[in-house]
């Protein structure tokens, strides 16, 4: 028998807030939150497994619902008042499952002959990862590998403005002393976005094994990566600032990296 909820609090749906705000509940029980159906497709072609099911009955069509989650022990029922009010996304769909995340290592990387990887420094905001996973989708870039994290990627927001591109690409998270290693040991040629350099993007070669290291938010690359980067390269600018968002500044080095492979045709 499918069993009901309709009380915030019942002890499932608090866990739910909590795996959705604490990065540290997710790491400790090993979960996270996915809301959608698209996200939660894509999540499952990517072999991520379903810990328990919650849908809401008032807002889903039970036909959209995949059958194997019908044989799923963990399967409930929500209030519509209570799903509103655990919904992560303003439209939402209807519903949530919990997942256990899976992490990948760098020697678990599956690449191509002339690779096109994603670095990412110590990204900070969810929303900034989600875009960039986007990004990487969209050109279908061999992987991201984040380096010193300060946000998870299972976080919902990441998971949100990924569009569940999180599930589409090969995503790493490592320390900087390791990637460059790596780098080093499969003779890939970084070449990092820096204010502080003098050759224009588009003026390197990036149809060979490349990968692209992109710094914070605020401050670009540390001085480690600036120092053990085989190339530094800017994006010209003619305006009033100095600096891009770094998913825009990333789109823009992996989009001339595609021009110049002519987008693997």
């Amino acid at each position: 028998m499918i069993e009901k909820i309709t009380s915030l609090q019942n002890p499932r749906i608090k866990n739910i807030t909590k795996l959705q705000t604490k990065s540290s509940e997710r790491k400790k029980q090993n979960l996270f939150v996915i809301e959608g159906i698209r996200e939660i497709s894509l999540a499952n072609k990517a072999g991520i497994k379903i810990d328990s099911v919650f849908v809401c009955p008032e807002i889903i069509n039970p036909d959209k619902i995949p059958a194997e989650y019908n044989i799923i022990k963990d399967y409930f029922e929500l209030s519509l008042d209570v799903y509103k009010k655990i919904a992560y996304r303003e439209s939402t769909e209807g519903i949530i499952v919990l997942a256990q995340p899976k992490y990948l290592k760098l020697d678990d990387l599956k690449l191509r002959k002339n690779p096109l990887i994603i670095v990412l420094e110590a990204v900070e905001k969810p929303g900034n990862l989600g875009a960039i996973l986007r990004t990487a989708d969209a050109a279908n870039v061999d992987a991201v590998i984040i380096c010193d994290p300060l946000t998870d990627i299972y976080n919902p927001n990441a998971i949100r403005s990924s569009v569940g591109c999180v599930f589409t690409n090969q995503v790493v998270t490592t320390n900087s002393d390791e990637a460059i290693e790596w780098f080093k040991k499969n003779k890939v040629r970084t070449c990092g976005a820096a204010l502080t350099a003098t050759k224009n993007y588009h003026e390197t070669d990036f149809t060979g094994s490349t990968a692209l290291i992109m710094g914070t938010e605020a401050n670009g690359l540390t001085p480690k990566w600036l120092n053990h980067t085989d190339e530094l390269l800017i994006i010209p600018m003619s305006g009033e600032i100095d600096s891009l968002n770094v998913s825009t500044s990333t789109a823009i080095l992996v989009f001339e990296a595609m021009r110049q492979r002519n987008f693997y045709k």
